[in-house]
């Protein structure tokens, strides 16, 4: 399978939502392509360079779709977009235009594991800051009770290094990440929340 890639200083998990600013022209194009075609592109974390130049990226990543887009008042395209599924990156090409088109492997999802109730404090924190996110996360599917979920949305919210969030998305063993994450919040948890 080939996906357009777009490069990010950012870690995307699968449903969870990408807010974008484009301005570049391969990318304005790739976006237009995949929205007329109703096509996924692959976001990858940068692990050196720069987003708007030449970059490397890791080889694992999350497809993503566009669910809305907007002309921002400064004129640049707004896009919103969600996390569908890992993959794993095999190759790259660069088009003329210099986007990079990836040969890719879909990463087959993590089985459903109901969350665990030693880990019920970690839905309940879920739960209390997804409200406080913002319209981005308005829409969401909320599925508190599934623990590969709440794994991927602690993640991509908690002020973790950008490199480990890279290490949970890498990661398909659900209770370890629980068992990082609980760790994680017991460091900084508030005794109210509880």
């Amino acid at each position: 399978m080939e996906v357009p890639l777009f490069p990010l200083r950012t870690v995307l998990f699968p449903g969870g939502p990408l807010p974008l600013r484009i301005f570049e022209s391969r990318y304005i194009d790739m976006i237009s392509h995949c929205m007329k075609n109703d096509l996924l592109f692959g976001v990858l974390l940068i692990k050196d360079g720069r987003e708007d130049g030449v970059a490397s990226t890791y080889e694992v990543g999350t497809l993503a779709t566009i669910t809305d887009w907007y002309q921002g008042s400064d004129g640049l395209l707004g896009v919103t977009a969600a996390g569908v599924e890992r993959f794993h990156l095999l190759s790259v090409r660069q088009q003329p235009d210099g986007l990079n088109v990836g040969t890719i492997e879909v990463i087959p999802p993590e089985p459903d594991l109901a969350l665990p109730e030693e880990y019920a404090s970690l839905k309940k924190i879920v739960e209390s800051v997804l409200g406080d996110l913002g319209r981005l996360y308005e829409s969401l599917e909320r599925r508190f009770d599934d623990a590969v979920w709440v794994t991927y949305r602690l993640t991509e919210i908690l002020p973790i290094e950008l490199e480990e969030k890279q290490r949970l998305l890498e990661s398909s063993d659900t209770l370890g990440r629980l068992k990082l994450i609980d760790e994680l919040m017991n460091t900084v948890r508030d005794p109210a929340i509880e």
